[in-house]
């Protein structure tokens, strides 16, 4: 047996089901976001979490030039300490066919009695694991194998300390720790030239001189021991052997890549939503405001038929919680779709053995929660009017407005103005609180529209800056061992090259009061031209004699400002600890960087023209030439291409942020049309009887629309400016969320955007105005002037 207080509910929505539908689209859209950015986070987390602990990743890594392996029995020995994993590690050239760039191998050695790693252990994709008593077997990475074809019994050629060793693929396999797979420094994947590589110890042991040794170690901790006293001991013994310093796993680049992601998705679970509900919000505070003026009558009838005040007042709520249920039914939904297609978008940057999406479901009782309580708080004052409304002064007619001249009439403003515009002034001056909210919502909802265009100038500004202002040469190529001058002399002489600018790069450990990072710093000759140093503006920086030049982003992650020194722990040769001034901050947006004179840089560690690496301008014309040169130079470690890496961010974040910003733009599409149409429909019903009164004295329908909606045109107009600066607010707020050590955005707006923005909002309000004028012509005049509601 249906309540008659919800029969009447029943009623009332089925007569605005259209405003019904509008405010809950709006809702869900919010809902939607919500569900989907922690669902995400769910699906990366769980993954993850099991990825890591069922295939053991390590607590701690480290990386050395050479140590015995009784060096780790020692490090194993040390308290807190619970597994360890000495391994060999080496960048090696790939020859692959059809490709002119060498291509990039990291490998690692497999157990030498065969048994399976105790740490970092494989997923096999196919195939199997290397046999002890083969030499050139080895498992390949997934990602790299998929990119470049390759299965269980294919060779590859890779250049093996100066030796050319054709390889047989055994097995394709994973590893957790390496989720995000990219070339030591690099912000992108590269998919088509970088493959991590596992082999067995001892063929690749021999071949670097290093069987009985190791030059990478990494372990794991007992529970609840620390790290950092680890970590301190760690590298008191093996600083003699070229350690270049140990660090956690939250320091380690994939586990540092992924982590980053979740970041930014826990920034815009909250951050995006929070604006949607609170256009909703209005919404719903105007829709009720509404229905609760229309039905003053109803109100005295319910508490004349012996109604209570809270029976009243929790009818009304029902409106609300309709729509908040409807709302969190469709953002459920919508929710679970399109996270279900952005979960593939995570498989560009993160492999794993299988990453499937989890739907959060206690996301859609937050976000019945959410939704409710904030359509409550928006309606709270609205309700709180019907429920201590006496019965009496209800059943009376709501007083009349004053119909005084507005503000701008008196003042003269509108003597040229028609009749139906004055109208339209004088109603907004009348009821300015109402005028206030519709422009609050309709300036949220343009400075929904803002965002998307936002990402694309942030992108198209980033290729520019990155590949073309900053990133000047062709390729970038890197010594295995530090060199001397003859070094950069063979790299100038390579075929093709037109210009080269030297490299010196220094692992260090960079602290400042309790802050510290270990990233290298690289020096670069004054007047450098090929890879140039830009500040916010995009102007070159003169590189000082002495002291730093650091990322902007690094300044701020260790607290540091211009003239500030910082403590440099040199973590090669003879392990200088040095104070440095740092004298300029560098704009960039991939990782974080530290950069000196290279001149400068030689004095601090006191040696001579010692380089490890160029910046090289090539002849196109002989970039085959040089391509296959370099595959044939042993002491060329890495070879970093800008166009390859320009074409690595096209195909990963270029693509992803782009059908982020595709989403969002058909997302405030709807909150814009939504809110205009709820507007223009609540204009409407309250004032039917008004515009109904001017049809029949004579008024003609068109001027009668010109009344309506020239109102509404007032408020779209005054909410734009507002829109436009709460949208550059809201972009440079979510923009900031992508924002982290591995990567970042730029925030640049351009003048299209706010074209396209203002275009947008003003099409909504067109077919808004276009369907409230089709419902005006079919006002039924009599039946309107006999009733109020």
């Amino acid at each position: 047996m249906i309540h008659p207080l919800d029969r009447k509910l029943l009623r009332d929505l089925g007569r605005m089901k259209g405003q019904v539908v509008a405010v809950s689209l709006v809702m869900a859209c919010g809902l939607a976001m919500m569900i989907m950015t922690r669902s995400l986070i769910l699906t990366l987390e769980s993954t993850r979490d099991a990825y890591y602990q069922q295939f053991a990743l390590a607590d701690v890594f480290a990386t050395l030039k050479r140590a015995p392996l009784s060096m780790a029995d020692r490090v194993a020995a040390l308290p807190g300490v619970s597994t360890v994993e000495a391994r060999v590690a080496v960048d090696v050239t790939l020859d692959l066919p059809g490709l002119a760039e060498p291509a990039t191998g990291h490998i690692i050695s497999l157990p030498e009695d065969g048994s399976e790693p105790k740490l970092n252990r494989i997923f096999l994709r196919s195939g199997r694991m290397p046999q002890t008593d083969t030499r050139r077997e080895v498992v390949v990475g997934e990602s790299f194998a998929n990119e470049n074809g390759l299965r269980p019994g294919d060779s590859l050629v890779a250049v093996i300390n100066g030796h050319r060793e054709t390889l047989q693929i055994c097995g394709i396999g994973l590893s957790p720790e390496f989720v995000f797979e990219a070339r030591a420094g690099e912000t992108l994947p590269d998919h088509r030239r970088f493959s991590v590589i596992w082999m067995p110890y001892r063929a690749l042991a021999v071949a670097y001189n290093l069987d009985g040794a190791f030059n990478d170690i990494a372990l794991d901790m007992a529970p609840g021991a620390a790290a950092e006293p680890v970590i301190a001991q760690m590298d008191r013994l093996l600083a003699p052997y070229g350690a270049s310093g140990a660090y956690m796993r939250k320091d380690q680049a994939s586990a540092q890549r992924l982590d980053d992601e979740l970041r930014v998705l826990k920034a815009l679970s909250v951050a995006y939503p929070l604006v949607f509900l609170s256009v909703a919000a209005f919404m719903v505070n105007a829709v009720l405001a509404r229905i609760v003026r229309l039905q003053r009558e109803q109100i005295a009838q319910m508490k004349a038929l012996g109604y209570s005040s809270r029976q009243v007042g929790v009818h009304y709520l029902k409106f609300v919680f309709v729509i908040g249920a409807l709302g969190t039914l469709i953002g459920g939904i919508a929710g679970r779709f399109m996270g279900g297609g952005l979960v593939n978008l995570y498989t560009i940057f993160f492999r794993f053995p299988s990453l499937e999406f989890r739907m959060d479901y206690g996301a859609l009782g937050l976000a019945l929660c959410i939704s409710a309580g904030a359509s409550v708080i928006g309606v709270l004052s609205v309700v709180w009017q019907a429920v201590k409304l006496p019965p009496a002064e209800a059943m009376r007619p709501e007083p009349p407005a004053d119909f005084k001249p507005s503000l701008f009439e008196r003042i003269g403003l509108t003597r040229f103005f028609s009749p139906a515009f004055r109208m339209a002034l004088r109603n907004i001056e009348r009821k300015p609180w109402q005028a206030v909210f519709t422009t609050a919502g309709l300036a949220l909802a343009t400075g929904l529209m803002v965002l998307p265009g936002a990402m694309s100038d942030s992108i198209d500004y980033l290729l520019t800056f990155q590949w073309n202002r900053q990133q000047r040469q062709d390729a970038a190529v890197f010594l295995v061992e530090p060199s001397s001058e003859k070094g950069f002399h063979d790299l100038e002489h390579l075929p093709g090259v037109i210009r080269a600018e030297p490299i010196r790069s220094v692992p260090t450990r960079l602290r400042f009061a309790h802050h510290h990072r270990k990233l290298s710093i690289t020096g670069i000759a004054p007047g450098t031209d090929l890879n140039r140093l830009l500040d916010e503006n995009g102007e070159p920086i003169v590189m000082p004699e002495e002291g730093l030049l650091m990322s902007k982003k690094l300044a701020e992650v260790i607290g540091a400002r211009i003239g500030d020194e910082v403590q440099v722990e040199v973590m090669e040769g003879r392990r200088p600890v040095l104070g440095v001034p740092i004298r300029g901050l560098v704009t960039d947006f991939a990782g974080v960087a530290a950069y000196m004179d290279i001149r400068a840089l030689r004095r601090l560690l006191k040696e001579g023209d010692t380089i490890n690496g160029a910046y090289l301008t090539i002849d196109h014309a002989r970039w085959d030439e040089f391509m296959r040169e370099v595959k044939d130079t042993p002491r060329a470690a890495l070879v970093m291409v800008k166009r390859d890496q320009l074409e690595s961010f096209r195909k990963t974040t270029a693509q992803s942020i782009g059908l982020i910003r595709k989403l969002y733009f058909v997302l405030a599409v709807i909150v814009a049309f939504g809110v205009v149409y709820n507007s223009a429909r609540i204009a409407l019903s309250e004032r039917s009887r008004e515009l109904a009164t001017l049809r029949v004295v004579g008024f003609r329908l068109s001027e009668v629309r010109s009344v309506l909606l020239g109102e509404l045109g007032i408020l779209v107009l005054c909410a734009l400016p507002f829109g436009l600066m709460f949208g550059k607010g809201l972009a440079m707020f979510i923009m900031a969320s992508f924002s982290t050590e591995t990567v970042r955005m730029p925030i640049v707006i351009d003048s299209s955007t706010y074209s396209v923005a203002i275009g947008v909002v003003l099409t909504a309000a067109a077919l808004s105005f276009a369907l409230v004028s089709r419902m005006l012509s079919k006002l039924d005049l009599v039946g309107v002037l006999k009733a109020r509601d």
